[in-house]
């Protein structure tokens, strides 16, 4: 759920870590995303096909773990936050029934003109602790400074 007390600008402070975001993937989910995104590769659904493959069982969708860490970062930037920029590499792989953690820390705090912003590390870690997704998000806060604009 997105929070509704999204930072400013200026409350945010280098090495900040967001609010932890924890998913539970179910197969029912994989299913449903890969109707959705159009992913209909057989290891994200059909168990004995994965395990054919040398894949411990199903697995998610890359693409389903970058919007896992994209819900990370909307819920907390909140409706005055715009997401710029969201990039993750897929190191290891996840199975459904494991519990996720999206994890991120700020970065950086910039001004571009009339923009500010910050960037963050971002990270999805399995049951074990262990990190299997990472990347970066660069978003726009509203600032005390700046009257709000219209989107």
């Amino acid at each position: 759920m997105a929070s509704h007390n999204a930072p400013y600008w200026e409350d945010v402070r280098e090495g900040a870590e967001l609010p932890p975001l924890v998913k539970r993937p179910t197969t029912q989910q994989l299913v449903r995303y890969a109707g959705a995104s159009g992913d209909y590769y057989q290891v994200h659904y059909d168990t004995a096909f994965a395990q054919a493959q040398g894949l411990p069982g199903v697995i998610l969708h890359g693409a389903l773990k970058n919007a896992f860490l994209g819900q990370l970062v909307t819920d907390w930037i909140g409706a005055g936050g715009r997401l710029k920029r969201l990039s993750c590499q897929y190191r290891k792989m996840d199975v459904p029934g494991d519990t996720l953690t999206c994890r991120g820390v700020v970065t950086k705090k910039s001004r571009q003109g009339a923009l500010y912003l910050v960037k963050c590390d971002v990270w999805l870690e399995n049951g074990k602790g262990e990190k299997t997704t990472w990347g970066s998000a660069t978003v726009s806060l509203p600032s005390r400074a700046e009257p709000p604009r219209s989107p």
